[in-house]
């Protein structure tokens, strides 16, 4: 997924950057970034590993400024390795920028193709660089029909100009000496909130819950196609590609990605989830003794489900916070060893007992499997495994770690074959219609669902 944090006049900027990026932390363990400018120039540190571990107070004070972005990456295009780690900073003849993005541009190997038969030199292998050749590269035209400040008539041509030619889920910061630009792409696909505190400071971060750990009030969601302008003469929007009918918000960050205590898309991501679990017991209520959920994500939706059906909540497996999210690691193998890592069994809860185990998706199978065996061994009389979201049947291309429809398990198995697989007495996904039902509401319409029906809005 990834993580951007930004803040405008703040002179503790990296610092503030550094504990918005912590709070992002779920969305990438492999890297992290700090660009900051001190109205002069940008300085950079980055540096591979969790934000923690990798960026120390040294490190923070000598990035002096009041404007920064930040990255926590994990890899979804281009290769897990020091050169792709964000943010990105490019000097050309209009000045410096520093570049932060979320999302996957899914036409980024034709521009790199047609950008590199021209002459351009890639020292990545992200397509977030793709999007720097083609700002740098971009005639300065002002023909998008905007009437523009005088302070963006230099640079923001230049990155229409990009975003006219990209395709695909982008959510950016971009920093420049004396600016900070957000940007969303016009499907909506990857969220981004703003964000203001007591001292006028300005911020903006990929989930709310990055901006109360600085103490900053949530103002609102960047529109689908919105370019946001901060600098010294305030706030301003653009929409240089128009508005699109139709957003296409990632409802897999409801279903997964995002924190339980995030505002994103305008909704809380706590009660959707919750929602989802309670129409999970609509749609199969089953007899049962406790609901046991898979931590931390299936928690919400186990919550939901015990409510409506009253069969009590339990927790019948403990996680072990000091390993990492499975689903996000790049290698399998450290995926299998962090499952037998991060779980274990209750065996007062689950021992003799007929278990609703509940999960918020099932992607790879494997670590469904790995838990299965645990609470069997345990004493669990009956495993009956709900599933908060439809199956996974499709890759995302829009910045999820699915890239091959061989690692989906529902792609060539069935529903009864998956069961069998996993070991369980009872294997039911919540349905498409029941997931779109709990996320909707009068301010929140219009999801990608491309991973679950193989329906692919934007190729």
């Amino acid at each position: 997924m990834c993580g951007i944090f930004g803040v405008y006049n703040n002179n503790n900027a990296s610092k503030l950057t550094y504990l918005g990026l912590h709070a992002l932390q779920h969305r990438g363990q492999e890297a992290v970034g700090i660009a900051v400018s001190n109205r002069y120039e940008i300085n950079m540190k980055k540096a591979e590993g969790l934000v923690m571990q990798s960026l120390d107070e040294k490190s923070l004070n000598e990035l002096k400024g009041d404007i920064a972005i930040g990255h926590v990456r994990y890899s979804t295009s281009g290769k897990s390795n020091p050169q792709n780690v964000q943010p990105f900073l490019s000097h050309f003849y209009k000045g410096s920028f520093a570049v932060a993005h979320n999302g996957n541009i899914v036409n980024a190997d034709l521009i790199r193709e047609e950008l590199e038969k021209e002459g351009a030199i890639f020292y990545t292998t992200s397509d977030t660089e793709v999007f720097i050749h083609l700002i740098a590269k971009a005639k300065n035209t002002t023909d998008f029909g905007i009437n523009l400040h005088p302070n963006d008539r230099e640079f923001l041509p230049l990155l229409f100009s990009a975003m006219k030619k990209v395709k695909g889920a982008y959510s950016l910061l971009i920093l420049r000496e004396n600016q900070l630009i957000a940007v969303r792409d016009p499907f909506g696909f990857r969220p981004l909130v703003l964000g203001k505190n007591k001292q006028g400071s300005i911020f903006l971060a990929s989930e709310s819950c990055a901006l109360d750990i600085v103490e900053a009030e949530y103002l609102r969601d960047l529109k689908a196609g919105e370019v946001l302008v901060i600098d010294g003469d305030g706030l301003r929007s653009y929409y240089p590609l128009g508005f699109v009918d139709k957003a296409y918000k990632c409802i897999f960050e409801y279903v997964y990605f995002s924190r339980p205590d995030s505002i994103i898309f305008q909704d809380y991501v706590y009660s959707i989830r919750k929602e989802m679990g309670r129409q999970l017991a609509r749609e199969m209520p089953i007899d049962a003794d406790v609901v046991v959920p898979v931590l931390d994500s299936g928690m919400l939706s186990a919550k939901g489900y015990s409510e409506e059906s009253g069969i009590p909540l339990e927790i019948g497996l403990i996680r072990n916070h000091y390993i990492g999210r499975s689903f996000i690691q790049p290698i399998q193998e450290i995926r299998d060893l962090s499952v037998k890592l991060k779980l274990n069994p209750v065996r007062q809860v689950v021992e003799g007992k007929r278990i609703i185990l509940i999960d918020d998706s099932l992607v790879r199978g494997t670590t469904a499997k790995k838990i299965v065996r645990m609470l069997r061994r345990a004493g669990a009389k009956e495993i009956h495994f709900l599933i908060s979201s439809p199956p996974v049947v499709s890759p995302c291309v829009y910045g999820i770690d699915t890239p091959t429809k061989e690692e989906l398990i529902a792609s060539s198995k069935s529903v009864n074959e998956i069961k069998e697989y996993i070991g369980v007495d009872t294997l039911y996904y919540l349905s498409l219609e029941g997931m779109i039902k709990s996320a909707m509401n009068n301010k929140n319409k219009g999801f990608c669902t491309a991973c679950f029906t193989g329906d692919y809005p934007v190729l």
